[in-house]
């Protein structure tokens, strides 16, 4: 339910705000005064495009913000859906610079147009003249009948089935296309596979032997240079070793005048320590470099190997050849078992499309059944609204699976008597078209947990009675849904529990479109002028006021 509307900078409103009542809310005022464009701005709350042109001032941003109580609305899933914090009052803003550039925010948290237009029509169901054209499609008729049958959990259950179908599907294809390659390149695939694990390779084993080469290949130079590199150290008349053997001597000899003195001997014997060690560590690396010509060339074969193999595969490293070697293996297992894949391909097929067939054949004998009952609440509602002949009937044939079941449907209406019904988007005209679609929403409001229904205009092409029948329905749907209803007809405006009244203001340099809450008084007085005009006799009073005490 919209608790708080604000509008700032857009089109022609400067400034709005509004506390819409819980029930019907009834929206008047003269032609062009700005309540469809009020429409526009509640657009930009489910997710609309919108541009710099819609900027009242353009050096301004526009903002446009809802506050929602969505208690009762069920939606804590869908938040967590979309990572959102969920709160019971919760506030929908969305913000457009004057560069261009549009913000939308859900409870003051960034989200894309995609999110909040998901959002916001689980808030806002808007009729309008788009929706009424929409009524004439397959998918918008579908959605009617899946909602009134309350097949919500069958739609998952077969949107499932059709997803498992579509992937066996093109699995079971995909193989089947690819066992002729496979079977025409199996052997190409085995001698390269052969030569590869008779390869016995091994992940870092190029870089081992190529260390290990080179340290051959200069193992004299390597030998000579740990050798002299002793000598300096520790061989030789004046070798490190020995000078700071001598040194530290020196220094201990002194070391009980200071502690200083005691800390730097210490320091100098710590590196006697550590490069005694190091030259131990020379000897051993010494020792064992030893030249071998017969592990030498059997190192060069061995990546000889290597470097062929990675030129053939045109990698360029060992890892990569056993990644090759992997695929290939699998593929050569697949065409080893092709014939048992396919079978297990095909069985996996068949199983999901006869589980698609039993939850489609599932789903249409539901939507059969609500046919009639549909079909006859809103005739009766039609007949109300001043269309006693008219028929409203779902024609339905069986298809091939699709992704909304095996039904194609078609909306028939016939307004006048004796004419048969044909499809609705052929035969009816603006008001019968609200009218339809306003019995609709009636039905639907006690079948589904409806949002906050906001109606443009729905009484187009209605008058006199019909339209004070239509009132009292709109009344008795405001019972259990919120609903904003823009009007032109004063039966309509006397039944609103709030009763906003949209004007224009040109007494600055710009004009600027406002919106006040009526008192009684004052809908009396507006309600007068819907009926005679912008002088009301007597008379229009008593019948504006006689239409509000009904």
């Amino acid at each position: 339910m919209l608790k708080h509307l604000t509008i700032r900078n857009y089109a022609l409103i400067k400034h709005l705000e509004m506390d819409p009542s819980a029930n019907l809310n009834v929206i008047t005022g003269e032609t062009g005064a700005g309540k469809s464009i009020m429409l526009g701005a509640i657009g930009l709350l489910m997710g609309n495009r919108a541009d710099t042109k819609v900027l009242w001032d353009e050096n301004e941003k526009c903002i446009t913000e809802g506050t929602f109580d969505i208690k009762n609305e069920n939606l804590k899933s869908i938040f967590a859906d979309e990572d959102l914090d969920y709160d019971s009052t919760t506030v929908i803003r969305r913000e457009i610079s004057p560069g261009g550039k549009s913000r939308a925010f859900i409870n003051d948290t960034p989200v894309t147009l995609e999110v909040m237009k998901r959002i916001g029509n689980f808030l806002m169901d808007v009729h309008s003249q788009h929706e009424t054209l929409q009524l004439g499609q397959q998918t918008f008729q579908l959605k009617l009948v899946d909602a009134y049958a309350e097949n919500r959990n069958l739609i998952e259950e077969y949107a499932a089935a059709w997803s498992n179908y579509l992937k066996a599907k093109k699995a079971f294809e995909s193989l089947t296309s690819e066992a002729e390659t496979l079977r025409q390149e199996s052997d190409y695939v085995r001698f390269q596979l052969d030569e590869l694990v008779k390869a016995n390779l091994e992940g870092a084993e190029q870089e081992t032997l190529e260390s290990e080469l080179k340290i051959m290949e200069h193992a004299g130079e390597i030998k000579t240079r740990f050798q002299q590199a002793i000598e300096l150290l520790n061989d030789s008349e004046y070798a490190a070793l020995n000078s700071l053997r001598e040194a530290r001597n020196h220094l201990q000899i002194v070391t009980s005048f200071s502690t200083r003195y005691e800390e730097v001997y210490k320091r100098i014997d710590s590196l006697m320590i550590e490069l005694d060690d190091l030259v131990s560590e020379i000897e051993r690396e010494g020792d064992e470099v030893e030249f071998d010509p017969e592990r030498t060339e059997t190192i060069k074969e061995r990546l000889s190997l290597l470097y062929r193999l990675l030129k053939k595969h045109r990698v360029q490293n060992v890892k990569e050849l056993i990644t090759i070697q992997e695929t290939l293996q699998q593929k050569d297992s697949l065409t080893s078992n092709l014939d048992e894949a396919l079978a297990a391909s095909k069985k996996t097929f068949d199983q999901t499309q006869q589980q698609v067939k039993i939850i489609a054949a599932k789903l249409s004998e539901s939507r059969k059944k609500g046919f009639q009952p549909l079909c006859k609440q809103i005739s009766k509602l039609l007949h109300e609204l001043g269309m006693p002949n008219a028929v409203f009937e779902i024609d339905s044939k069986i298809t091939e699976p699709s992704p909304t079941g095996i039904d194609r449907i078609e909306i028939l209406f016939s307004a006048n008597k004796g004419i048969s019904p044909r499809p609705l988007a052929q035969v009816a005209s603006g008001g019968e078209f609200s009218r339809v679609m306003f019995s609709i929403k009636y039905v639907m409001a006690s079948k589904t947990a409806m949002p906050t229904l906001i109606l443009d205009e729905i009484d187009n092409g209605i008058s006199g009675e019909v339209a004070i029948k239509l009132g009292n329905l709109m009344k008795g749907m405001s019972k259990k849904h919120q609903i904003i209803s823009i009007s032109h007809l004063p039966q309509i405006a006397a039944k609103g529990d709030a009763h906003y009244f949209v004007y224009k203001d040109n007494s600055a340099a710009k004009t600027v479109s406002s919106i006040k809450r009526l008192t009684n008084d004052e809908r009396v007085e507006e309600i007068a002028k819907m009926i005679g005009g912008s002088k009301p006799s007597k008379v229009a009073l008593e019948n504006a006021q006689e239409l509000l005490t009904n």
